[in-house]
């Protein structure tokens, strides 16, 4: 901060105001998430079930990032510089939550597909093991896009950078236009292969019900309306694939409305995505929807 009362060519209104907007949309959100992340623990039946798993890692990982993503945001916009190794830490562990939800719900849909497509095997492959097993591999899976980012970069950066105080945005790790190049490339290829799953299992689940006769009708019918509903949760959270374009393609304009536009982009593409998604599966799922009610309605009682 400076003399004049402005912070980087923001006046302290305007920080205060994006400070404040953003920290009630995060408290919002968590208590979204600890709402729908509560009623997943207090029902013993959705321990069993893969796809509440794997939606209860969604909503962990999603709170994660909401908590980290705002520790770099409070940083940023009071200007407060951060040394780069500690950085580096920070922006790991949001990119791998920012990667961990879209790869989740990609599963998600695998799991609808092996369910609709090959009943026979759902119960061996879809156990609580290979579960735990799945997480672990998505897990995996979520954190190369960034590694290789901070592979390239601890490769070209001097040691001397570590140490040194900058502001914390992941693009002070691409040093050189090629990282950029590469660190594109990877998400596209990403956006790609889950896109594709998408789509493949739709198509074939369609197949299964146009064939499908009776209950199995009934019950590929649920399933194609659920990849439906997992490809629309994963397009909010592949919309945060945006925010590098546009803040890439906006880095020559002024400082300060750069700025806004990154504060926009924030808000935009990582926090309502992020909140929308799982609230929507949440209310769209019958059986999670009742244990929501039951739990909400537990919630009065005890205050009662």
């Amino acid at each position: 901060m400076n003399s004049n009362n402005s912070v980087f060519g923001q006046s302290l209104a305007q920080v205060h105001s994006k400070f404040i907007i953003v920290q009630v949309l995060v408290v919002i959100f968590l208590c979204v998430n600890l709402l729908l992340i509560v009623t997943f623990f207090k029902n013993e039946c959705f321990y069993t079930t893969t796809r509440y798993i794997l939606f209860a890692v969604t909503l962990l990982s999603d709170s994660f990032l909401f908590l980290a993503s705002d520790f770099i945001f409070i940083f940023n916009i009071f200007r407060v510089t951060m040394q780069v190794s500690v950085c580096s830490v920070s922006c790991i562990i949001v990119g791998l939550y920012l990667i961990v939800t879209p790869v989740t719900l990609t599963v998600m849909t695998l799991e609808r597909y092996v369910a609709i497509c090959m009943p026979l095997r759902h119960t061996e492959l879809c156990s609580t093991t290979s579960t735990v097993h799945i997480i672990l591999v998505i897990h995996g899976l979520s954190s190369v896009p960034y590694a290789v980012i901070f592979i390239t970069f601890f490769a070209s950066a001097s040691l001397d950078f570590y140490y040194q105080y900058r502001t914390c945005i992941v693009e002070i790790f691409i040093l050189y236009k090629w990282q950029g190049h590469v660190r594109s490339a990877v998400f596209q290829f990403y956006f790609l292969i889950m896109c594709l799953i998408i789509m493949l299992c739709y198509i074939k689940i369609m197949n299964v019900a146009r064939t499908a006769s009776g209950d199995d009708k009934i019950s590929s019918r649920k399933g194609l309306k659920t990849v439906t509903l997992h490809a629309f949760q994963l397009l909010l959270c592949l919309i945060q694939f945006w925010y590098p374009l546009i803040t890439s393609s906006l880095i020559h304009i002024d400082f300060t409305d750069l700025q806004h536009v990154r504060f926009f982009c924030y808000i935009m593409f990582n926090l309502a995505p992020r909140c929308l998604s799982p609230l929507i599966y949440g209310l769209r799922d019958e059986m999670f929807l009742h244990a929501l009610k039951k739990c909400l309605t537990c919630g009065l009682c005890d205050r009662k």
